[in-house]
């Protein structure tokens, strides 16, 4: 399967002093599809005004993205087994910590899915846990970076 994904990212400086490191981070994401997405640095980060703490920052989006992909991934296991979700929310968060060079890295990521069945119709918790490793696995996010990546399942 060989893909192509694109964003279109834009930022423009305004009227701040940009040598002085004084500028604004916000900026906009925009995707192939026509969503538009208010994005900064993280406030945690730059500090505000310099920061939009109503967008989104690429620590966050990097959180949900992960969140999204082991999602998708188990919806579509839990299709095929046959159980029927009605829905799923994952509270992800994300940590930061220093790598072995120093360097700031995302160092774990933990997502906290809480899903509910079809009512009398729910798999154990062996099978749900089953079913988030089998996402895990396949989650082309997953395999592609080096964060640590906890999956604390539940029921809604």
């Amino acid at each position: 399967m060989d893909s192509t994904h694109t964003a279109t990212v834009r930022w423009q400086l305004g009227a701040d002093d940009f040598l002085k490191r004084r500028y604004g981070r916000a900026h906009t994401w925009t995707f192939d599809g026509g969503a538009v997405v208010p994005a900064s640095s993280s406030p945690h980060v730059v500090p505000l005004p310099m920061s939009d703490a109503a967008a989104v920052d690429p620590e966050e989006a990097y959180v949900a993205a992960l969140s999204s992909c082991h999602m998708l991934w188990f919806l579509d296991f839990a299709s095929r087994a046959g159980w029927v979700v009605e829905s799923y929310e994952d509270e992800a968060e994300g940590r930061m910590g220093r790598d072995a060079q120093g360097r700031e890295i995302v160092e774990r990521v933990v997502l906290r899915p809480r899903t509910r069945f079809q009512a009398g119709r729910a798999p154990d918790a062996a099978t749900l846990g089953a079913l988030h490793h089998e996402a895990h696995a396949a989650c082309f996010l997953a395999n592609s970076v080096r964060t640590a990546i906890t999956c604390e399942p539940g029921f809604a």
